[in-house]
């Protein structure tokens, strides 16, 4: 009877939190020394009561709970999670399945095969790709870029997983100037190092050059990585892949795609034409809470070589039970062993939405992010910064007569932090100081935006005249 009030009692306080959302502020200061007293005590020598225990952790730590999962949240490219999504995760903790083995799970591993192949359908990349769910898009770009690794330095006959980096010969890195550091952070961790990459000049929505991409390769000899980005954080903008691609590809380099969020565009036509020649890629990452709205950790790795994949993933030991060849182990495909279950909640969400209600939630996202443009376009001093062509708005703020417009515009991002109507985070764009908009939850409606853009402009009109 104690686990039933227990489970009850953090059902209720759960749903008394998403009740809240979408009138809690969304942001506000939080004095860490009261959250760290509320929560830091002696650890005790017996235990407490479990219901007692779920209300002490609702009761201190709502300060520091941001409602990021709420309508008004903008901030990063940070998307909520669907009902669905949040019981599906509920019943992968109930579970408690390691989806590591097939024979540990094969629940889950066969949830992730059908998830996989329903991603790969909806995003129009080749049947044949392996898939792997990791925790996001940093170990999204991980695991691809170590499969690239794998497979440029295999072509050289070298083997990196036996034989490691050390004598191996160079891998050279492309990027373009307006990489994301997860890959970055990927590439520090494979060894092939953060500050070595080639950098690509970027037009002026941060899109890479095919024509200096074209020029990069030709100092490139022997095994070589390039890495293309589909959705810039700040603009939203695609690298233009149908020019990258075989440029690329006729210069014998892997093709590396980071589609964190981006990707997501591939699902709906109206998106599509902006991702043209994804589908020729070696490699892709994605994260599926950022637009898919599953709950957090859900990233996806997407692999082209299924031999380079698996070669570079792959462990084997005689205590190991392994699948046969009817039977995928999810970590033939992934870092990890011991893992979360995390097709589940994409399980759940693809499901629930179908092709069309996927549709509907990436055009949906990028009509609010136009309207948002729109709006605050109309108040004279406000310039919106990029081409809106998905999520993505970036806004500048101009003093009225004269001025610094990058204190401004950050004296604006913290107004509108603390008023908690909406929130926003700051960022520079070919240093510029900007409000950076990202519209990623599946609740924000037509109002919402309107609310958060009145207090936008009512943030700015205070902070001009200040």
């Amino acid at each position: 009877m104690a686990n039933d009030s227990v489970l009850d009692r953090a059902y209720q306080q759960a749903r008394a939190f998403l009740s809240a959302l979408p009138d809690r502020p969304v942001g506000r200061p939080v004095d860490v020394r009261r959250l760290r007293s509320a929560l830091a005590r002696d650890l005790p020598d017996r235990g407490a009561d479990p219901v007692h225990v779920i209300d002490h952790l609702v009761q201190a730590t709502d300060p520091g709970l941001v409602a990021s999962a709420g309508p008004r949240y903008f901030g990063f490219v940070i998307g909520g999670s669907f009902p669905v999504t949040v019981a599906a995760d509920w019943l992968t903790s109930a579970w408690d399945q390691n989806a590591g083995l097939y024979v540990s799970s094969p629940a889950a591993a066969v949830v992730e095969e059908v998830a996989a192949g329903w991603i790969l359908e909806v995003l129009g990349l080749p049947a044949t790709c392996t898939v792997g769910f990791v925790t996001g898009a940093t170990m999204a770009n991980f695991t691809a870029l170590a499969a690239a690794r794998h497979e440029v330095l295999r072509r050289a006959q070298w083997d990196v997983e036996q034989r490691g980096l050390q004598g191996a010969p160079p891998v050279h890195v492309v990027v373009g100037d307006e990489v994301h550091v997860t890959a970055l952070a990927a590439l520090g961790m494979l060894g092939l190092g953060r500050g070595t990459p080639k950098r690509v000049p970027a037009d002026g929505q941060g899109r890479m050059r095919p024509d200096a991409l074209e020029n990069v390769l030709q100092d490139c000899d022997g095994p070589t990585i390039v890495c293309a980005q589909a959705g810039n954080v700040n603009t939203g903008a695609f690298d233009p892949l149908e020019g990258i691609e075989p440029i690329t590809h006729r210069r014998g380099a892997w093709l590396h795609v980071d589609g964190a969020f981006g990707l997501w565009a591939a699902a709906s036509p109206a998106g599509r034409h902006l991702i043209a020649g994804v589908e020729r890629a070696d490699s892709w990452a994605l994260d599926a809470h950022k637009w898919l709205n599953v709950p957090y950790d859900s990233g996806i790795v997407i692999v082209a070589h299924p031999g380079a994949h698996h070669a570079a993933m792959s462990a084997t030991a005689s205590y190991l039970v392994q699948g046969g060849e009817a039977e995928r182990d999810p970590f033939d495909w992934v870092p990890e062993f011991s893992r979360r279950a995390r097709g589940f909640t994409t399980y759940a969400a693809l499901y629930a939405l179908g092709r069309q209600g996927l549709i509907d939630l990436v055009d949906r996202c990028c009509a609010l992010a136009r309207q948002m443009a729109s709006l605050l376009a109309r108040t004279p001093g406000v310039e919106i910064l990029n081409d809106v062509v998905l999520n993505q708005v970036l806004v500048r703020f101009h003093p009225r007569r004269t001025g610094d417009a990058d204190a401004l515009t950050r004296a604006v991002v913290a107004r509108v932090q603390r008023d908690g109507t909406c929130w926003a985070g700051g960022t520079m764009w070919h240093d510029l100081a900007a409000m950076r908009i990202s519209v990623s939850n599946w609740s924000t409606t037509n109002a919402d935006i309107e609310k958060s853009a009145q207090a936008i402009v009512a943030a700015y009109a205070t902070e001009a005249c200040e």
